[in-house]
């Protein structure tokens, strides 16, 4: 069975302030062309359709285009929500729209029911687990603990249990949105972070053929049969040198991936990341191959130029993104501050503040899991507006 796994697509997103709906669109000619031209037997969508809870009206509509051509050509389509989307917003109509062979997968309920498909070597079960926030999921799912490796294992005993009711040579696909170890994380992803726990192992997959990823923005491959097919366009600059794909796969009749093939998605316009004091950049021959790409630009200047950003648009026109980051001498105060940030999480910063105003004491563990708690409770509230939409 061929599958064209892809993910994040983030409807409604800009970049910089530069609308890429038209962008969207044209990826999504390429989603539908690619469908035909490969004989795509079935299209997975591992969450993100949307960049926010409540997307705009063209959005929308992109998006009900895009579901119109995909049963217009016949492919079932198999979609799940993400931390981005309201799950149900976007399930709103399910029952309805999988008449015309789009499942959407929203309700972590059904995490155990599955679309069964099949080809010449018999069924395959595509099991969707939408993305689940530990919070609300934890009791539903008689987790032992609140945490994404909680839950989703949970969610995964539910799919093989399943599993094990169905004939013998039963090929078996999970969808999921998550952060699983081993995964190369960008800027643009927002934080799936409860309670410290920011990834799940790769082990909570154990027991099916093949799982399709969404999340990290990246294409990548933590095993041969559990890969992320990563955005389909670049929504940070700390994407500049991703390559934006799809994944074929074909499944073979034993459930190993008997190919994979990554399929480029069309690109607006390339990134550029670049950086030197600003006369430098300007004069730079070799920075000629970036005029016409949306550049971030950091200037190393000592003092701050006048008018940096009109004049890098003169030659760099599409320049979207200007950081600062002065030379400084190693005896700067401002730069151990910085060497002491580097590489340390919120958490690990608010404990070195409590230690910083209570002359090197830090907290205890009471005043841990106080602070702690706080960093949760934010998280959680976050979480529960995605959910309604507020």
């Amino acid at each position: 069975m061929r599958l064209l796994h892809t993910s994040d697509w983030h409807l409604g997103r800009s970049f910089h302030r530069v609308a890429l709906l038209d962008a969207q669109a044209a990826f999504l000619d390429h989603l539908v062309a690619t469908v035909r031209e490969h004989a795509v037997d079935a299209v997975l969508v591992a969450g993100d359709v949307y960049d926010r809870a409540v997307p705009p009206l063209a959005a929308v509509e992109l998006f009900d285009t895009a579901l119109h051509r995909l049963a217009d050509a016949g492919v079932p389509t198999v979609m799940i929500s993400g931390n981005h989307d309201s799950a149900r917003r976007l399930g709103v109509a399910a029952g309805l729209i999988e008449r015309a062979g789009i499942h959407l997968r929203t309700d972590p309920a059904g995490a155990g029911t599955p679309v069964v498909l099949a080809d010449a070597h018999g069924d395959v079960a595509l099991y969707g687990l939408p993305y689940l926030e530990p919070a609300l999921v934890r009791e539903q799912f008689g987790a032992e603990k609140a945490g994404h490796e909680a839950v989703l294992s949970a969610a995964m005993d539910r799919v093989r249990a399943d599993l094990a009711t169905r004939p013998e040579g039963t090929r078996s696909v999970v969808l999921a949105h998550a952060f699983v170890a081993g995964g190369e994380a960008s800027d643009s992803e927002r934080d799936i972070t409860v309670g410290g726990v920011d990834s799940v192992p790769a082990g909570v997959f154990d027991g099916v053929d093949y799982v399709a990823l969404g999340h990290l923005h990246g294409s990548q491959t933590l095993t041969p049969r559990i890969r992320y097919s990563g955005s389909p366009l670049a929504y940070s600059f700390s994407e500049t040198d991703h390559r934006k794909t799809m994944w074929l796969i074909d499944l073979g009749a034993d459930g190993t991936v008997a190919a994979a093939e990554r399929v480029d998605c069309p690109v607006p316009r390339p990134l550029a990341r670049i950086r030197g004091r600003l006369d430098d950049l300007l004069a730079d021959p070799g920075l000629a191959r970036h005029e016409e790409s949306w550049v971030e630009a950091t200037l190393t200047d000592p003092v701050r130029p006048a008018e940096p950003m009109a004049r890098l648009a003169e030659r760099f026109p599409h320049t979207l993104n200007l950081v600062f980051d002065p030379e400084r001498t190693e005896g700067d105060p401002l730069v151990s501050y910085a060497r002491r940030l580097q590489g340390r999480d919120d958490r690990q910063i608010a404990e070195d503040f409590v230690a910083h105003v209570r002359g090197g004491t830090g907290p205890d563990g009471a005043e841990r899991a106080v602070l702690y708690g706080a960093f949760d409770d934010v998280r959680v509230d976050a979480a529960e507006r995605e959910v309604s939409g507020r």
